[in-house]
Parts: C-alpha cells; structure tokens; sequence
C-alpha cells in the first residue's frame, strides 16, 4: 500500500503537460493521469471534457521520499502552468484545466499552502490553485497514462508540452 505521504495529485491544465514535467524528475516513482474534485463516480474522458463533471485532469504523483521531497516537486508542478490562471491553461479552457492540488494530510496542506505563498512572489496575478482534502482520484483510460513518451512527435506534443520541458532543462 502506498504511504498517503508520498502521494499527491496536481492539475494543471492538460494532465499530459504535468504528467510528462514530472516524469522527468529523480525520485518520482509513479506519474499517472486521472480526475479528481468532481461530482460523479468513475468519470470519462468525454464526460470530463464536458465541463459538467466538475473534474480537474490531474495526475497522481508519487515518491520515493529518500530521494525528493514534496517542496521539489511543487516547485516543478509551478514551473510548467500558470496558477493564476481561473481554468484553463493557454488554449485548453474550462474547469477540467483549474490549477488543483488535491492533498492527503495536514502536513502536506501546509506545505502546499506555504509553496503557494512563496510562488506568489513570482506572480502579479493571485494563484487561484484550489487545494481540496483528500479527493478521490479516478484513473483515465490507458491512451491517457504515459502520454508524451508514447506521442512525442504529435504536434500537441511539440508544440505545447516540448517547451514545457525544454524550460525544465
């Protein structure tokens, strides 16, 4: 069973964007794309999209805590979107693509709301990123999971996600 210490899910516009940022990094163990923070059980990708599920595309991430740390991981989760954003993020526009943190404990709120106060500083606009309290995370369907390495020539892929990464290096 996974330590809830070690897992947190982040959205921020679409999942394959954060999905592929985070995989780059050393100690994250497990990236993968799903929903949260809405209103139906074992929602779909169409019915996400919709607007009316009241989902985030987010991904739930986990760790090994010997090699990173949650600051870390925020740190690259606020390099790739824009928080200040009120759903979207570039050209995906709608509520699936809100700034989201869904957390598991008190410790790591606080931890998420204290990033959050810092990376303000970077920002003339307010961070609107909604943080929710343990959320149910839904898994999407398979053509989702490990996007950009199965697609990374599709133009959505270089044209959005590549300078993504590219700013990461």
């Amino acid at each position: 069973m996974r330590n809830s210490n070690n897992k947190i899910l982040l959205g921020g516009g679409c999942f394959w964007c954060i999905e592929a940022a985070l995989q780059t990094m050393d100690g994250v163990t497990s990236v993968r794309s799903g929903y949260a923070g809405g209103e139906i059980e074992e929602p779909t990708y169409r019915q996400v999209c919709s607007g009316e599920t009241g989902h985030a595309e987010v991904v739930e991430v986990v760790w090994d805590s010997n090699v990173t740390n949650l600051e870390a991981i925020l740190e690259v989760f606020f390099k790739v979107h824009d928080p200040t954003t009120l759903n979207r993020q570039g050209n995906d526009i709608g509520t699936q693509y809100r700034s989201f943190i869904g957390y598991f404990d008190e410790s790591q709120r606080q931890i998420c709301q204290q990033t959050i106060e810092q990376q303000q500083n970077r920002f003339s606009d307010s961070i609107v990123t909604q943080l929710a309290d343990s959320p149910v995370f839904y898994l999407a369907e398979p053509e989702h999971q490990d996007y950009y390495r199965q697609n990374a020539f599709q133009p959505y892929c270089q044209i959005v996600i590549k300078p993504k990464l590219d700013k990461l290096k």
